[in-house]
Parts: structure tokens; sequence; C-alpha cells
């Protein structure tokens, strides 16, 4: 492929671009606090919150274990602190994994030494595509209590899942439909109209946006595309697969969390490893 054939590719990728597109959303609101500030006010229900810090694509290590990234983590003035995971998947948003990114973040949050007391409160907010608890709402709050008497644990950690197919006549409903559109001009809040407009019809942000998806593919995967200089071509995808697969399981990692790591199926995962031993 030329590169002009190249460009146009990306340039095509670009405007089919959505918020609920995770890679695309880690950009817009990359050091972006107005964007974020907008999206956990409409999801906390609060008109009072003020985001100090934002990071975008913030990795986590685990030197123990299973490592990872989160899509954005924010921080308000409070000290509270905040992950906002975009899922499309439904296998990408098990309970199990909200318990996981919980955890980790309340492993990173408390120097040596300090007191227990002196962990923040923490949100981790599962995006999804669609209903993936199946309970037909707008939200699901997931906060720990105690069984015998139903009050509350608190533990200060919460989960919340937004059901990203709601599209009632609310501040969240049409934050769900903003998150879906592809046009700038269709989007009803202006803070996130005027970062996907920066990335899809500004020269500069096309650049940047297109130079973000020559890092993506170098990792081998970009919502939906995996090893994009092969898109379309099942050969280079299979065989870029392979070699991660192969990578990942020379670390003793299960198929399982492989096929979660990439995104995949446990059965395609399976039938690769066979190949590969």
């Amino acid at each position: 492929m030329s590169g002009i054939d190249q460009r146009e590719e990306d340039l095509q990728r670009i405007r089919g671009f959505r918020l609920m597109d995770d890679d695309f959303m880690a950009k817009c609101f990359e050091d972006d606090i107005p964007c974020t500030e907008l999206v956990l006010s409409i999801v906390l229900e609060r008109s009072d919150l003020k985001v100090e810090s934002v990071r975008t694509q913030y990795e986590i290590a685990n030197l123990q274990g299973h490592s990872v990234r989160l899509d954005v983590f924010a921080t308000d003035g409070e000290g509270k602190r905040y992950n906002i995971e975009i899922q499309r998947a439904d296998r990408g948003a098990g309970a199990k994994r909200a318990r996981y990114y919980s955890s980790l973040l309340d492993a990173n949050l408390l120097d040596s030494g300090a007191k227990y007391e002196k962990l923040p409160e923490t949100y981790v907010i599962f995006i999804t595509e669609r209903d993936v608890l199946g309970g037909q709402l707008p939200m699901y709050h997931i906060d720990r209590t105690i069984a015998e008497t139903g009050a509350k644990f608190a533990d200060e950690a919460h989960i919340i899942y937004v059901n990203g197919a709601y599209r009632g006549d609310t501040p969240l409903g049409t934050l769900m439909r903003d998150f879906h559109c592809t046009e700038a001009d269709d989007i009803q809040y202006q803070v996130l109209a005027n970062r996907v407009r920066y990335f899809k019809e500004t020269g500069k942000g096309v650049t940047v946006m297109c130079k973000a998806l020559e890092d993506i593919y170098e990792d081998g995967k970009a919502d939906g595309y995996k090893d994009g200089r092969a898109a379309g071509k099942e050969e280079g995808l299979t065989e870029k697969l392979r070699e991660q697969v192969s990578k990942k399981l020379q670390k003793g990692k299960s198929l399982e969390t492989i096929a979660e790591e990439l995104e995949e199926s446990v059965e395609t995962i399976s039938r690769l490893a066979k190949e590969l031993a």
C-alpha cells in the first residue's frame, strides 16, 4: 500500500471514529479537564465536581501479575480518583475485570507505610456499548454492603456501569447519544463537539490523530483494526496475532489472560497456541 493510500485509509477511519471507540476517546480526553469533568458530573449527578488532573492510557504495572492500561484516570479537587473505561465488547466488561481494576487502583494509591485510612475514594466507571448487566437501566451502582443488615460497607470503593444504549431524555441520555456520533455537528455537549471537531476537521488535529493511529498499529490493535498496516489481509493479521500470543505464552500467561488482553476469543488463542507448540 502506498503512503497516499495509507493516509486516505487512516483519514477514512478517523472520520468513522466515535467517542465510544476507546482509542479515539482517550485521545480526545488527553489532558482535557472540561471533557472529563462533564462526563463525571453527569454520571455522578454532581454539579460541584472539579477535576484537577487527567491522564489517558495510564498504565498501572503489577510486577506479580496482570498489568492494566486505564483509558482515563482522573483526580478531583477532593483527592478522589476516577477510572473511566470504554468497553464495546461485552466480554471486556465483566464483573471480575471491574474488581481487578478497582484493586489495582487501591494497590497503587497508598504509599509504603501510610495508614489504610489514607486510601482515597475511588470510582471505576465502565461505559459499555450495550446493556451488559441486562436490567434495562441507565446506570448500575455497585457498592459493598453488609449482608445481614443491608447497611453500606464504607470502604469508599465504587464501581459504576453506564448503559451506552440508553437514550432517555436526560443529561445521561444526551451524553450517550453524543458518544455514538461520528460528526461533531451532531454532538450536543459543546466541549465534546469541540474536541471531536479538532481531531477530525483541523489539519493539526488530524495529523496528531494519524500519528496516534501509527502508534496504535504498532501495538497491534486499534478499536477493531488489528495491525492496521495489514488491515484486510487475513494472513498478516494472523501472523501478527501469532507473534503476540507467542510472546505472552513465553511470559507464562494463561490462555484466558491472553484472550482478554488481545480482545480475542479463548478459542482463537487456544488454536494459535497449539500451532505454536
